[in-house]
């Protein structure tokens, strides 16, 4: 194995242990918690004893997107995905150093950088998604890839959804509505199609699974 094979191995492996590690984080403190999932939203989680498993895990996922982005940055044809995949990263780590207010607490400074990262972070992965499975769409990784990113893009829709309602003076709380659900949804999605990435990142340069088409194919 040559120098330039074992680095790439090793930085994807270091990019699935980071994935796996914020998993698994994510998993304890919904379980320490004990709070309702169906309703409850995963920033809220911030607020609990347990509360400081959440910024840990969004920093493990942003250190395997660091890790993916600068794979796929490194192939050179791939640099726009990468930046998209960095401003993921970038995301995770606002989201957890600026957290969302209590429920019925105006918005602050902190909440809004918190909800704004977090809107920006759940559309940049999907889009970052469409453009490789778009651009390697004879890999057998490009279908699942695209299918993971708009079930993203479909399910950030009901993210959205309840904010819309609120702006034209209708009174919906996260009671009403399994808020809970369709975040995790969102947040599943989008860790998986960063998984996808690593796989796409972490091939053989060259190789003919993951050989782009050309520019005239792929219009």
């Amino acid at each position: 194995m040559g120098s330039q094979a074992f680095t790439r191995h090793t930085m994807i492996l270091g990019g699935y242990a980071a994935i796996g590690a914020g998993a698994v984080t994510m998993l304890g403190l919904h379980v320490v918690t004990g709070l309702d999932p169906v309703h409850t939203v995963i920033s809220e989680y911030a607020f609990e004893a347990d509360g400081w498993l959440l910024p840990l895990s969004l920093t493990l996922f942003s250190v395997a997107a660091t890790i993916i982005g600068a794979m796929l940055a490194r192939r050179g044809e791939d640099r726009a995905v990468a930046l998209l995949v960095g401003v993921w990263g970038l995301c995770m780590l606002l989201i957890g150093a600026f957290p969302t207010d209590e429920p019925g607490v105006p918005l602050s400074m902190s909440g809004g950088i918190h909800r704004y990262a977090a809107f920006v972070a759940f559309l940049t992965m999907p889009i970052a998604g469409l453009l490789l499975a778009r651009r390697y769409a004879t890999s057998p990784y490009a279908r699942p890839v695209r299918l993971l990113s708009l079930a993203a893009l479909g399910v950030l829709v009901l993210v959205v959804l309840p904010y819309v309602v609120r702006m034209f003076g209708v009174d919906l709380t996260n009671d009403d509505i399994p808020a809970g659900v369709v975040q995790r949804l969102v947040v599943g999605f989008e860790v998986a199609v960063l998984a996808m990435l690593g796989l796409v990142a972490g091939a053989r340069h060259g190789g003919r699974v993951h050989r782009p088409l050309p520019a005239a194919a792929r219009a």
